[in-house]
């Protein structure tokens, strides 16, 4: 009877632990785990001490403008009779801010404009959102991302008041742009004239350096991917995720990879983790971080390997309002690709690894990157990192054969006549064949077919391995979920799937 009664007080126990752990991941009102020490953070923040010694004093020359440039005093007074006094009264570019409205304005000037722009931008932002798309989120019930987070089902996009998915199937490509019908156009970046890398909240709460003062991210966590995402590492597969429920940084990486990696894919790892002056994230009044910053790291953007759907402006097309919006895609199987970045086309992790120094994290501008600490990373070190993002695996398909075609005996009846809608009728096998679902390619799908806006023309084919795990979709997150995706192709490549088959289709790619 004793033992009964402990065995029963154990169990009251437990389930006191594991509760909390099992609640939705949409509940609210639990109390937030407590952020863990951000080491770039405390690097970069110097404390707050008392002002008791007399040289803490600040006295009136401290306060003065005398620094100021427009004080300063000419090396010669012959200056006067010389064109614009000798001087430079236009802009100077290691001076003024990037897209300073007029020379020798200041940072707290830059500040005081983008953050009072701010709220309308994202309202500006929010409406065309919920113009273009039902940003209610529908959960699947029985299908979870690696970590338990539960996917988003759409479609979500609105159509235009009178059209069904039926007619618009049957409309020819002019017709749909005419009448400016095409659901899923260009999504763009919330203010295009700044651009540069936003963040989700989600970690923002994490790691605050990452907060910007002039614009927020747009999309709703319910179409994000997991944070923290699963790690799956190719050297050791036994191990399944080992994240461990962490989110790698500085902090903890040696911690917890010091007896998974070699010590030189140890190495690169600690230069993934390792900030560097950004565009938006430096040190300089060219930053929209509230605070110098030293930059973001690899996996800042890349988290765990993966992605937290954070989102740019493609660096390789100017002018700046021709950019569009591009999403930060996953390092999950990158051992496995021949073509990297969107429209680079690099042929090597180790091009891609030292070129995103000079141009996503900078635009592609060196000129930029010159003034705000371009980072030159040796071959070596390259080369390290290159070795630690080919450890990146895509996560376990266990219905998969070697052959990455489904298993019969495991895989369900709509299973099975997805993966036929995918290698017949929907042509998804062109681009993505399998085992890898990826053909190593660029493709250009002619959008300017369908709606007002230029195309973008050749981008790359990105593998379906784990797609379920990467929303939103597209380059730029135009489609928030899975079955937004299959409505787009669809609709570009003239398919007229049925609607069995395009859920068919969406069950093949959530096993994949």
């Amino acid at each position: 009877m004793r033992k009964d009664a402990t065995v029963v007080s154990s169990l009251f126990i437990a389930a006191a632990l594991i509760l909390p752990a099992v609640n939705s991941w949409t509940a609210e009102g639990q109390p937030s785990r407590k952020a863990p020490p951000d080491a770039v953070m405390e690097a970069q923040m110097p404390r707050d001490v008392p002002a008791t010694r007399p040289e803490q004093q600040r006295g009136s020359h401290d306060q003065s403008d005398v620094f100021h440039a427009t004080k300063a005093e000419p090396s010669s007074t012959a200056f006067k009779n010389q064109p614009d006094e000798g001087k430079i009264l236009g802009f100077d570019f290691y001076r003024d801010p990037l897209d300073a409205k007029k020379p020798m304005m200041t940072f707290q000037e830059v500040y005081q404009k983008d953050a009072g722009e701010k709220p309308k931008v994202m309202e500006t932002q929010r409406r065309l959102l919920e113009s273009r798309y039902d940003l209610r989120p529908r959960l699947a019930p029985d299908v979870k991302m690696s970590r338990g987070k539960p996917i988003a089902v759409g479609p979500t996009a609105r159509l235009a008041k009178g059209t069904t998915w039926e007619s618009l199937a049957a409309m020819n490509p002019a017709d749909m742009r005419s009448k400016n019908l095409f659901p899923y156009p260009p999504l763009p970046h919330p203010k295009q004239v700044n651009g540069g890398q936003v963040f989700p909240q989600i970690q923002i709460d994490m790691f605050p350096r990452l907060q910007r003062f002039d614009v927020d991210f747009d999309l709703p966590d319910a179409f994000l991917p997991e944070f923290p995402p699963a790690i799956f590492l190719q050297n050791r597969p036994e191990l399944g995720d080992v994240s461990r429920g962490e989110v790698v940084s500085i902090n903890n990486y040696y911690r917890l990879f010091k007896d998974l990696l070699t010590p030189v894919q140890l190495d690169g790892l600690r230069m993934l983790v390792t900030p560097f002056p950004q565009e938006e994230f430096n040190p300089t009044d060219d930053r929209k971080s509230p605070q110098p910053s030293l930059g973001v790291a690899c996996l800042d953007c890349h988290v765990n390997g993966h992605t937290t759907a954070q989102f740019h402006l493609s660096p390789d097309i100017r002018p700046q309002e021709r950019r569009f919006r591009l999403d930060t895609v996953s390092l999950r199987g990158l051992f496995n690709q021949q073509v990297h970045s969107s429209k680079r086309s690099l042929r090597s992790v180790e091009d891609f690894s030292e070129f995103e120094q000079r141009t996503a994290y900078f635009n592609g501008d060196e000129i930029h990157a010159a003034k705000k600490g371009m980072n030159i990373i040796s071959r070596v070190q390259v080369s390290h990192m290159a070795q630690m993002q080919n450890m990146f695996d895509v996560p376990p398909a266990p219905k998969l054969d070697p052959a990455g075609f489904l298993y019969p005996a495991q895989a369900t009846q709509s299973e099975m006549a997805g993966q036929q809608v995918f290698f017949g009728k929907g042509r998804c096998g062109v681009c993505h064949p399998a085992p890898f679902y990826l053909d190593h390619m660029m493709h250009d799908l002619q959008l300017d077919r369908f709606t007002r806006e230029p195309g973008d023309g050749p981008i790359k084919t990105f593998t379906l391995r784990g797609i379920k795990e990467s929303p939103p979709y597209m380059h730029d997150g135009r489609c928030l979920t899975l079955e937004d995706t299959v409505k787009f192709f669809d609709l570009v490549l003239g398919l007229r799937l049925t609607q069995q088959e395009q859920n068919d289709l969406v069950a093949f790619l959530r096993v994949l």
